[in-house]
């Protein structure tokens, strides 16, 4: 059964953001990927999720807390975020091994429905390593989507130039026009 069309604005984004991307604001009204099983298997295939974990209640259940305690560390103090986001990781660890191929780590989780949830704040954790100061909300009045900041010079500021960007240029235009 094919998957349906993921209808976010903005996806793409590293594992963590994409999963706090799953709430959007459109015309003026909260949208909820997460709202049941079926925006669940669409969140799950869109980041190549869907073979290893069933769009079930109990992944469902797990990925809106670990999208709470990631919106917490997102928007918030860390000390108040961190025990929050240390919860989710508890249910999963770094497992190293030694392969043919040379070492190699891979993930282990005591409850596999847990899986995308701790995928989800472990990338947090890669993300604040590689460049906290590029893990930034979409500065579009009204909009709540973040994103990480691959630009050269990192002062992107709007989650797409398309939607939040253009909005935002029109708007100072429209300002400019009328002190005219």
């Amino acid at each position: 059964m094919p998957t349906a069309h993921d209808p976010r604005p903005l996806t793409g984004e590293p594992l963590a953001l994409d999963l706090l991307n799953t709430r959007w604001n459109k015309e003026g009204v909260t949208q909820d990927l997460l709202a049941g099983p079926d925006g669940l298997a669409v969140w799950l295939a869109s980041n190549g999720l869907a073979g290893n974990h069933p769009a079930d209640t109990a992944v469902l259940d797990h990925l809106r807390e670990a999208r709470e305690a990631l919106r917490a560390a997102v928007d918030g103090p860390a000390e108040q975020a961190a025990p929050l986001v240390d919860a989710v990781l508890g249910h999963g660890r770094i497992r190293a091994r030694l392969t043919a191929a040379g070492p190699a780590e891979e993930p282990e989780f005591a409850d596999p429905s847990w899986g995308p949830a701790w995928l989800a704040a472990r990338n947090y954790l890669d993300l604040l390593t590689r460049a906290p100061e590029r893990i930034r909300p979409c500065a579009g009045g009204g909009c709540v989507l973040h994103f990480f900041d691959t630009s050269r010079n990192g002062t992107r500021r709007w989650c797409s130039m398309a939607a939040c960007g253009n909005r935002a240029k029109a708007s100072r235009h429209y300002a400019r026009s009328k002190e005219n």
